[in-house]
């Protein structure tokens, strides 16, 4: 069944059906949940720009998916790397978009994608299929993914929370932040990392993030979330300063240090020499920096 957008400024947008989603009293075209922070409302609203700056055919794909999923009425959320860097402040196309989906909605989803064409990335290369499938078509990805893949959690309807944003006639969910963060404290393999991503979020949006829903979510594995910060922490201690105070006692931290002979992210090099963080982005100007026709004060 397919919702037409009922709220002010979204006129005959294509919605999908989430009783708990309210436009945001201050950013026309942005609509939230739990979330109602500037800072994050800021950064969702640049995600407009998102069928100027990938490849025609490769937003063709995305936004066929889509809209034939919310025809279909499937709750999803987009994450991977276009929502972390989303609150990171970055753009970088990854060559593909994570769909998150309820298990109990994923063969749908995935029927989506076969009747669009999209074939088994299978065939190409053999991957866990106990928690994501990959489709494909030319050099575009469109993953469908339940679970996280080391099955630490299965995706409910908390996840469903974050923000939505108008693009393109389309009323697109984000995953929340604090979920997008979750997903990648666990991605340290030794071919890759999302520990990147993480530290580039943190610096992005840290101190607006409802990190007492994310310890709950983190529970045991806390000690994970404890070596995030402390890298956060020794990267730039001026914007770690600016996380609640309270979260260092609770995680048995020290506060960051008050080193203010450091610049913020003046040792993101003796990580890796190429620009990656976000500070230095824009001095690099290589054309991966966020673009600024969207930016506005907070």
């Amino acid at each position: 069944m397919l919702l037409l957008a009922n709220k002010p400024g979204c006129g005959g947008l294509l919605l999908p059906k989430h009783d708990q989603i309210r436009p945001h009293p201050t950013f026309e075209g942005i609509f939230v949940g739990v979330i109602t922070s500037p800072l994050i409302c800021q950064r969702v609203q640049r995600c407009r720009l998102w069928p100027e700056l990938l490849p025609a055919e490769q937003w063709s794909v995305y936004k066929a998916v889509i809209v034939e999923a919310y025809a279909r009425d499937i709750t999803f959320a987009v994450g991977g790397g276009l929502s972390a860097m989303t609150y990171a402040g970055q753009w970088r196309n990854t060559k593909d978009i994570d769909l998150y989906v309820a298990p109990a909605q994923r063969e749908r989803l995935i029927g989506v994608l076969r009747d669009l064409r999209l074939r088994d990335y299978y065939e190409k290369q053999a991957y866990d299929r106990s928690w994501i499938y990959r489709s494909y078509t030319a050099d575009t990805i469109v993953d469908v993914m339940w679970a996280m893949a080391n099955q630490r959690a299965q995706v409910d309807e908390t996840w469903f929370d974050g923000p939505e944003v108008e693009v393109d006639g389309l009323c697109i969910r984000l995953l929340a932040p604090e979920k997008s963060l979750w997903t990648k404290l666990y991605v340290i393999q030794r071919d890759r990392t999302d520990w990147p991503d993480a530290l580039n979020l943190l610096y992005g949006v840290g101190m607006e993030l409802n990190w007492r829903g994310l310890l709950n979510d983190v529970a045991q594995d806390r000690a994970l979330l404890v070596g995030l910060l402390s890298v956060f922490a020794w990267l730039c201690p001026r914007k770690a300063e600016l996380l609640p105070a309270w979260l260092w006692s609770e995680l048995a931290m020290q506060p960051p240090p008050r080193d203010r002979l450091e610049r913020d992210g003046s040792r993101a090099a003796l990580l890796d020499s190429r620009p990656w963080f976000s500070p230095f982005l824009a001095e690099a100007n290589d054309g991966t920096a966020e673009p600024k026709e969207l930016e506005q004060e907070c």
